[in-house]
């Protein structure tokens, strides 16, 4: 389907673009719909104003400069009444010098208490007005950058690209400074060079648009009129103009760090310590290659710092899927996540033989680590002039090594569980007219010794029509793996396969569509530095949805979507499923409540991969035909204490091949209360609850051969009818001290409990045979983890951080599995933890300033 550029802070997931027919909870995006809705609004143009002298960023726009530069307004809604004029003007001003781009805004308004200014930490708005300049430097309409600044003085800055959509992960060096004046608030900023790619050209065209934010009104405006009916966001921009005669400057930054950790673990191994220190040592370094690319390495990282992973009960065929939370694979990686080719949690991942260790005799496995340590990562991105974007991305892991102790002689062996690793990404994407490109993409995993190799090549494209109402667009990818599987002589499986998927769809206009086929081989394998779920598939979807966004009746706006979709296995060639979903959503115009709906109606599912019996094709285990529906709602944010919640049920039809089978049904509920107590301390909590009766699944963690209760039943597939009743709650609570200095805390507590009533075995064609099969496999497991962080940004770049983490985690299998929440939750407390203390500072030092003798002060 096409792109979708969605903007975080217009609310609760409102998209500009009408790419993303499936989105579950949008919020106020309107629009008017005239005859010409569809098509983009005229460009605007602003000229900016060379100075010979920097301004000096107060907030208050004083100097001589500022009164000679040209003034522009007269932005345009674009929620919740887009098309409407602003109400209170809007004044932006640009100057420019041989170094920086300077921003001037003044908001004009009709009170100090009309302006709200909660203090948050960078990259979120909180209950604030904003102010914004977006910047298309090479003017292809696809890629940019976001400045922003609150009313209370926070900063975002953000990228924009159609693999990324809009990266808030992505973070520049640059200052801002907003005030209050009166009724109006002000802002000022400096956006160096630096911060940015432009071309060598005399004479620069950039795109450009400005937005504000008036949070007591719920209301976004924009100088450039961004329509939701036009697909994507930077082909709406304006055009900057009267930058000439500067050059991009030399861009070379180094972030040293130091960072020293006290660790102390219960649950070490006897015979080593509990409580451990250590001290590291290293540093980020950018570098400008030239005016279009850039270099970012990071030397000997230290990720010890990021937030825990959601640890939660696995009983799916599949792995996983954890959010990246190191800033070095998350910022300036658009052109990396072309395809969705690159799991980033890959590279310094668990070791490949971490599972395969085992203690012999009189033996015990002393220290096995469960991250790959990694010696360096290095990014070269960019693109030029001619919007080719270019991208490397590379990273070296060493050996990782477990540690086995002989418990009577005291002798330690090690044992290798990844050998030295080299992961490689290189990336070719050329944008094109009409918000269209055409990308290469290929992944490789090159592993020391005999140990499997792997390679991934995919070619994407998407071409849009010069008026960008329809656009067709389809991918190819190749996979290859060569060598034996990791301690073993066995050649690796899944050797070479493929993946192709080819869409046509209309993309702007209040109603959208879109088809998509696809196929993914039986031996399609991008796992070793991409993420997959299941290949073997051949796929068919309709995606139809239709959008109002003219105000009517008690309603700002209201979206329906559907899809249609029919899975059959690629080899061999036989049903899996067919689906129909239905959503809708709308916002009421006074008290900006949102309510929505989630409708699924699935046939008879045939499930290939839930007996984990390979090759798929003779098992499956027979889903009955099901309704599931989930509603929704979520309360205005403005106010001080906020409310969403959502309910959900799923019944399924009796499953008459087993008489005796109670029929299958689910539920869940989830409440997300936020209480905002002024404008530095906000409480959040989340609580999510699902029960799953009957369901039927592979029993979790298999048969083994030495269980004496198992060993009737070894070589077949056992399936289990199980209830499985899950509870997730999250409490956090942040303070922010200023617009650079912040603490949060964050306390997650998950536990799932498993219980087993009766058992069969799987044969072929799905058919089931009640089997007298009699251990007990009742499983409950219980995570509990703590982030606290302090963090103060005491110059441009540079930040000191103080983090604990606390964490734990059981498995209670049999009699020891309990389904009482304050049962797992008192154990939970009362198991060891590991906790974990440390302190990191990291200062940025700019070349260019240096040179200049220019003092980084703290903001």
């Amino acid at each position: 389907m096409s792109t979708t550029f969605s903007l975080r802070f217009f609310g609760l997931m409102s998209l500009l673009s009408l790419g993303c027919l499936t989105a579950r909870a949008q919020g106020a995006s309107v629009a008017v719909a005239p005859a010409t809705a569809a098509t983009t609004a005229p460009k605007r143009q602003l000229a900016a104003l060379r100075i010979a002298q920097p301004v000096k960023l107060d907030g208050v726009l004083d100097e001589a400069v500022w009164r000679g530069a040209a003034v522009t307004g007269q932005f345009t809604q674009q929620r919740p009444k887009p098309g409407v004029p602003e109400k209170f003007p809007t004044e932006v001003r640009v100057l420019y010098d041989d170094a920086a781009l300077y921003v001037g805004a003044v908001m004009h308004d009709v009170a100090t208490d009309s302006i709200p200014r909660e203090l948050t930490a960078r990259d979120n708005t909180g209950n604030s007005d904003f102010f914004g300049i977006f910047l298309d430097t090479y003017n292809d309409h696809l890629n940019g950058y976001g400045f922003i600044v609150t009313s209370s003085g926070v900063q975002l800055d953000s990228r924009y690209s159609p693999a990324g959509g809009e990266d808030f992960n992505w973070n520049a060096v640059w200052e801002s400074r907003a005030a209050l004046q009166g009724t109006d608030w002000v802002v000022e900023m400096r956006i160096p060079y630096s911060a940015i790619r432009f071309s060598t050209a005399d004479v620069q065209h950039w795109g450009v648009n400005f937005m504000r934010q008036r949070k007591r009104d719920n209301a976004a405006y924009f100088w450039n009129e961004v329509k939701p009916q036009v697909d994507g966001f930077v082909n709406q921009w304006g055009e900057l103009t009267g930058v000439q005669g500067v050059k991009p400057p030399l861009r070379l930054s180094l972030t040293p760090y130091v960072s020293g950790y006290v660790n102390d673990n219960p649950l070490n191994a006897a015979g080593t310590k509990r409580t451990t220190t250590s001290f590291n040592g290293g540093a980020d370094i950018k570098w400008g290659i030239n005016e279009s690319f850039t270099l970012d390495a990071t030397l000997v990282p230290d990720f010890g710092q990021v937030q825990s992973d959601n640890q939660v009960l696995n009983l799916s065929p599949f792995e996983v899927q954890f959010n990246e939370n190191r800033q070095f694979f998350t910022e300036g990686t658009e052109l990396f996540n072309k395809g969705n080719l690159f799991y980033s949690r890959r590279v310094g991942a668990t070791p490949i033989g971490f599972y395969g260790v085992t203690a012999g005799t009189n033996e015990r496995i002393v220290r096995n680590p469960s991250e790959t340590r990694l010696l360096n990562a290095t990014k070269v991105s960019g693109r030029t002039s001619k919007g080719l974007g270019i991208g490397v991305f590379n990273a070296l892991s060493n050996d990782m090594y477990a540690t086995i102790r002989n418990t009577e002689t005291g002798q330690e062996r090690e044992v290798l569980t990844q050998p030295f690793a080299n992961y490689n990404i290189a990336v070719l994407d050329q944008s094109l007219k009409h918000n269209s490109f055409v990308s290469l993409i290929n992944t490789n995993v090159t592993r020391a010794g005999s140990t499997y190799d792997a390679n991934v090549t995919g070619g994407l494209f998407r071409f849009a029509n010069p008026k960008n109402t329809y656009a067709v667009d389809g991918r190819v990818v190749y996979s290859r793996r060569r060598g034996t599987e990791f301690g073993s002589t066995e050649e690796v499986s899944d050797r070479d396969g493929y993946k192709y998927q080819v869409g046509l769809s209309k993309i702007s206009g209040n109603f959208t569509w879109g088809y998509n086929h696809g196929i993914e081989s039986d031996t399609y394998n991008p796992n070793d530095l991409g993420i997959l779920f299941g290949n073997n598939n051949i796929t068919n979807s309709l995606d139809l949805a239709y959008r109002r966004y003219k105000q009517f009746w008690k309603v700002n706006n209201f979206y329906v979507f559907g899809n249609v979709s029919h899975t059959l296995l690629y080899k061999p060639t036989l049903y899996q499923a067919l689906n129909f979903y239905l959503g809708a959503n709308t916002t009421f115009t006074k008290s900006f409540n949102q309510l929505g709906f989630d409708l699924n109606v699935d046939p008879v599912t045939h499930d290939f991969f839930e007996p984990r019996t390979y090759p798929l094709g003779d098992y499956y285990v027979r889903v009955p035909a099901n309704t599931r529906f989930v509603f929704f709602f979520n309360s205005d944010s403005r106010k001080k204490f906020a409310f969403n919640w959502n309910v959900g049920t799923q019944q399924y039809a009796q499953d008459d091949r087993l008489t005796n089978r109670p029929r299958r049904t689910g539920y869940s509920l989830g409440a997300y209360p936020r209480y905002r107590v002024n404008d530095h301390l906000t409480f959040r909590y989340s609580a999510d609850w699902s029960l799953r009766q009957n369901q039927i699944g592979y029993v979790n963690g298999g048969l083994s051969a030495s269980e004496i209760l198992d060993q009737p039943f070894t070589g077949q597939t056992l399936l289990g009818r199980r209830d499985v009743a899950t509870i997730a709650n999250v409490a956090s609570v942040a303070y922010t001290f200023t617009n650079r200095m912040s603490f949060t805390l964050r306390l997650r507590h998950y536990t799932s409990n498993v219980r087993y009533f009766d058992f069969a075995t799987l044969g072929k064609d799905g058919l089931e045979t009640p089997a007298a099969y009699q251990r007990n496999r009742d499983n409950t497991y219980n995570a509990f983890n703590v982030d606290a962080v302090y963090s103060w940004w005491f110059a441009p770049g540079s930040q000191l951080s103080i983090v604990w983490k606390n964490a734990s985690n059981s498995t209670l299998l049999a009699e020891r599995a309990t389904p009482q929440f304050f049962d797992n939750f008192n154990n939970t407390i009362n198991t060891p933890h590991n906790n974990s203390v440390s302190v990191k500072v990291l200062y940025y030092l700019d070349y260019l300033t240096l040179r200049k003798g220019r003092a980084v002060l703290p903001k």
